[in-house]
């Protein structure tokens, strides 16, 4: 039990430490370079760095003391603990990347590919159950506590932000810094939900036995049968259930169509699966 407890929290500080330094990367040079402010610490630190000149890497520290003590009292001791590492090393890395060079200046692959790497680092931070500090820890607090998504959390809390850059940018700065932020929320919700989508996939057939042997043997996919009544007809049937990777849609539509022409299908997006083969840790074990 203790031994799974520290490759846990290897695991997770892991997890913390790569994040951290992709999002220093970010910000040395993509974000500050081209004055997008991303929202968060991380982007008032670039306000203050324009309007004043001060260190990011000092204005980082600064910020999280206070919010240091909110992740303690309403994150809980574990979560607290590993925020501290991660609004230490945050700034630490930030302070030995300043002179790595700058991967673009168009404002555009600014804002996308800015918004790519603030978002894998922030998610890698995230799935380690910490935060770099500064805001990210207020979006942890809005997530726990209001049950709302955290890149949802993170656009709405940095939106914020975003908006005190208008007192040092123009207009067309702050719209690019919003792309960014859209993109660093959907990259956020990627990791934590997983990067493999699925579809959960509903089919009835008066041909369901010949058609769950087609799921079963030459697709290789499990399936559910469940027993339903018509609501017009009331005859018996049974409903077919299987969940499948989006890539394999396709081919579970041409196979069922080729039996029953005629049959009911029904695909949903599923967005957090677990259980074998589908289980988000595999997909943890493969970024590791």
């Amino acid at each position: 039990m203790q031994k799974n407890y520290y490759q846990k929290l290897f695991k997770d500080g892991l997890f913390v430490t790569i994040g951290s330094f992709l999002l220093a990367i970010s910000i040395n040079s993509i974000l500050l370079p081209n004055s997008i402010v991303a929202g968060g610490a991380n982007g008032i630190s670039i306000v203050i760095h324009h309007l004043f000149g001060t260190s990011p890497a000092l204005v980082l520290y600064v910020i999280n003391i206070p919010l240091l003590v909110l992740c303690f009292l309403l994150l809980g001791k574990e979560v607290g603990f590993k925020t501290i590492y991660g609004s230490l090393i945050y700034p630490f890395f930030v302070g030995i990347t300043t002179d790595f060079p700058v991967f673009t200046t168009n404002l555009l692959l600014a804002a996308i590919f800015g918004g790519i790497l603030t978002g894998a680092g922030l998610g890698l931070v995230f799935r380690g159950k910490a935060s770099t500090g500064g805001t990210a820890i207020i979006s942890q607090i809005v997530n726990k506590y209001f049950k709302i998504p955290l890149g949802i959390s993170i656009l709405f809390v940095d939106g914020l932000v975003i908006l005190s850059a208008l007192f040092a940018f123009n207009i067309d700065t702050i719209l690019y810094s919003l792309i960014c932020l859209f993109v660093i929320g959907r990259v956020v919700d990627a990791l934590q939900v997983g990067l493999v989508r699925s579809k959960n996939v509903l089919i009835i057939s008066p041909k369901f036995e010949e058609m769950k042997k087609d799921i079963l043997e030459q697709l290789d996919k499990g399936v559910t049968m469940i027993p339903i009544e018509g609501g017009y007809q009331r005859g018996k049937s049974m409903l077919l259930m299987t969940v499948i990777k989006e890539k394999d849609f396709a081919q579970l539509k041409e196979n069922l169509l080729e039996i029953d022409e005629h049959a009911f299908i029904v695909s949903m997006n599923a967005s957090e699966v677990f259980g074998r083969g589908f289980s988000i840790k595999k997909v943890i074990d493969f970024m590791e």
